[in-house]
């Protein structure tokens, strides 16, 4: 399903599997083993192909048929990468809206990925459990729970846990972009 996305967004693009590969820094075999189901993205590439098509990464794990405004907590749709200590939840209906609402869980010592990143827009998080350590640009900042920060998306951003028990965090990101 998630390489059926990526092919028919692709083609929609009018991209070669050769054009992709350049846009993304992944070869062409191995964007051909996800489209065809053999291999699962990382979080880093699946974010790279999905900055690459113009759509947020949760686009290619979205059940299209949801339309139902309400979002009940054992219908949403729920990212975790193999060997990731990171896992995200949806919690906005969809991505066709100006702001996407996300709830994620890091395990103690993870981080949200290897060198900051960064997408358009503006993002606001709250600490719900936890401690979180969050670089923005060349600052760093401490958040514990009930906590708050608001940042400008395009300054390069990485998050981590260093409490003893699970990082949870709400994220509200506009447009969408993950």
């Amino acid at each position: 399903m998630l390489g059926d996305k990526i092919r028919k967004k692709r083609m929609e693009k009018q991209l070669t599997l050769r054009d992709l590969a350049e846009r993304t820094a992944v070869t062409q075999g191995f964007l051909s083993q996800v489209e065809r189901g053999l291999t699962d993205p990382s979080i880093m590439s699946l974010r790279r192909i999905s900055q690459a098509l113009d759509v947020p990464m949760f686009y290619f794990l979205m059940d299209e048929a949801q339309a139902n405004p309400v979002v009940r907590k054992n219908e949403r749709q729920i990212l975790k990468f193999p060997d990731s200590h990171l896992i995200f939840e949806l919690l906005s209906p969809n991505l066709n809206r100006s702001i996407e609402m996300m709830m994620a869980r890091l395990e103690p010592g993870g981080v949200t990925c290897e060198e900051p990143l960064t997408h358009v827009g503006e993002e606001n998080i709250v600490v719900i459990q936890g401690t979180m350590k969050i670089q923005i640009g060349e600052e760093v900042y401490c958040l514990a729970e009930g906590d708050s920060i608001y940042y400008f998306s395009s300054i390069p951003h990485k998050i981590w846990s260093i409490g003893k028990e699970d990082l949870v965090f709400i994220s509200a990101i506009t447009p969408p972009a993950f």
